[in-house]
């Protein structure tokens, strides 16, 4: 409908842009170009330099034939080159696919080939895997960075060193922004979904906006320091890539997770923030004393996934880390709730305190919403902290939708509502508290694991007549898969010999634990009660009635 306040008052280029964070290196980098931006081993760079670095890594992508539009795929540990390739691809015009580095190579192979990446970028420490790469995909431009490891493995013979590359491209690269912010920025992969995984798609609005959304859950200063213990294969480090550049921050990169090394590097480089899934936030809490002497400024921690114990929570307080618990999914750009601390909560006692920082919580900023649905009607549950109900996003950081799969992606946004497949109440405050998780997800250690792929390798036994996997609590890892197995008349088989079969089908991670022998626990149609297996393990998410 046209209005006095819309004829003749279109867009133009002098009052509106995409938005996209690629801006807010560029921005730091005019503003705070001399203020350090990366922080690796003897590696010292300010924003200036890393702009022009990224600069020319667009430049020589373009150089060599990527295209607006285009995957260009990174296999990398937590080093420069990673927080370079989330913004030197996307100027180019490309989208980033960070590859989980945990994942075996069939599975890598499928993201590569259906992500239809032109360009990979891979540590030298994964030759074996880079091997593999090149004798399936000879068409794919492979770049290495040696960073520990020489690059003279046979893999790597037709391939271009990462910094030799950089060189072919032009520091003052003139980068356009994008036309559309609802272009995409980058590609990543579900796991623990049935089937092959789906390629979630981020669009440079939703990326700038979770980015924003990240400073303020955390209330973050310009010039934070901020320590690389999550993956930034993870939902592109949960935005914070991003994050760092919009506060000229500071990204103390950390090649492997290393308690002692963590603690070293909060004290020598005054590191302010860091996330972590709870298996980084209990290795913190239960680490020895001394690891932490000389620590006495207070650090934020911020922790996803299966909530924190609350013997976690306590430690981490008591040591001087502020937890903020959030929850999200890789559709959702990582983080995408928060448990946002109310002041009366100080008043609790630390068993009641632990209770409310355990919930997944409300909606993040720049999120429109969080809720809990009836799945079938998308009427509202009531908020009473014991009606079960569907978790449900809506906004501007969910995901453009799946790529290559318009059935799922319809699926997955019926209704209007983003459907997470996660269980969950509503409790009188209107914070949200997951219950279950309709799929089945296992997570550990911030790895989300299906039992049904658990499941199917465990059916390989020739031995096993029925099987059902359930999470089993693990005061490490937050979660671990459970195997619960009925061997098949006259089949003998042991624990050790289960667990070592598996092993030949699954990632490390996504091995069960434990193996219990029995038979299951049936409807009259046949069909395994999990609930019942739930109870067993231990696993069973009460519901607490109160508030």
């Amino acid at each position: 409908m046209s209005t006095m306040y819309s004829d003749n008052l279109e867009r133009r280029e002098a009052n509106y842009a995409p938005l996209t964070p690629i801006d807010f290196l560029a921005r730091s980098a005019e503003v705070y170009g001399d203020r350090p931006a990366i922080v690796y081993g003897d590696v010292r760079r300010n924003w200036r330099d890393t702009y022009s670095r990224c600069k020319q890594l667009a430049s020589a992508l373009r150089r060599i034939g990527v295209s607006s539009g285009e995957t260009v795929a990174v296999l990398l540990a937590n080093t420069p080159e990673m927080v370079e390739a989330h913004f030197g691809i996307p100027m180019a015009g490309a989208v980033l696919n960070t590859l989980n580095t945990r994942l075996d190579a069939e599975t890598i192979l499928f993201m590569l080939r259906h992500g239809e990446a032109r360009v990979l970028i891979i540590d030298t420490e994964f030759a074996p895997l880079a091997e593999r790469i090149v004798a399936e995909r000879p068409d794919l431009v492979i770049g290495f960075v040696a960073d520990v490891a020489p690059g003279v493995h046979p893999a790597f013979a037709e391939a271009l060193e990462y910094e030799a590359f950089l060189e072919t491209g032009d520091v003052d690269y003139l980068w356009e922004m994008p036309s559309d912010e609802w272009e995409a920025i980058a590609l990543n992969y579900t796991s623990g979904t049935t089937g092959d995984p789906k390629g979630v798609i981020y669009h440079h609005r939703g990326a700038y906006l979770n980015a924003l959304s990240n400073i303020l859950e955390w209330d973050m200063p310009k010039h934070s320091v901020y320590l690389w213990t999550l993956p930034m294969f993870h939902c592109n480090g949960w935005c914070f890539p991003w994050t760092v550049a919009a506060r000229a921050g500071v990204n103390v990169c950390l090649r492997k997770f290393d308690v002692k090394a963590v603690f070293d590097l909060i004290r020598t480089e005054g590191v302010s923030h860091f996330c972590g899934a709870p298996i980084v936030q209990s290795a913190l809490a239960n680490a020895p004393g001394e690891w932490r002497e000389g620590i006495s400024h207070r650090v934020a921690a911020m922790v996803a996934g299966a909530a924190p114990a609350p013997s976690v929570i306590a430690r981490m307080k008591e040591i001087g880390f502020e937890l903020t618990h959030t929850y999200g999914l890789t559709e959702v750009y990582g983080p995408s709730a928060v448990c946002a601390e109310q002041s009366d909560w100080q008043d609790l006692d630390q068993e009641d305190l632990s209770k409310k920082m355990a919930r997944q919580g409300v909606r993040y900023h720049l999120q429109s919403g969080v809720t809990v649905l009836d799945p079938e009607t998308l009427e509202p549950v009531p908020s009473d902290g014991r009606t079960v109900g569907e978790v449900m996003f809506r906004g501007n950081i969910c995901m453009k939708g799946y790529l290559k799969n318009p059935s799922a992606t319809e699926e997955a946004f019926r209704g209007g509502w983003f459907h997470t497949g996660d269980l969950g109440v509503l409790m009188p405050d209107g914070y949200i508290r997951l219950t279950d998780r309709s799929k089945d997800i296992i997570i550990s250690g911030g790895e989300n694991i299906s039992s049904i792929e658990v499941e199917d390798a465990l059916y390989r036994h020739p031995a096993i007549a029925v099987a059902a996997v359930v999470a089993m609590p693990d005061q490490k890892w937050g979660e671990v898969p459970c195997a619960f197995v009925e061997l098949k008349e006259g089949c003998q088989a042991t624990e050790l010999e289960i667990i070592g079969h598996c092993r030949l089908f699954l990632a490390g991670f996504k091995v069960p634990k434990a193996v219990v022998f029995g038979e299951l626990p049936k409807t009259s149609t046949g069909k395994v009660q999990k609930f019942e297996l739930r109870a067993r393990a231990g696993s069973v998410r009460a519901i607490d009635f109160g508030d």
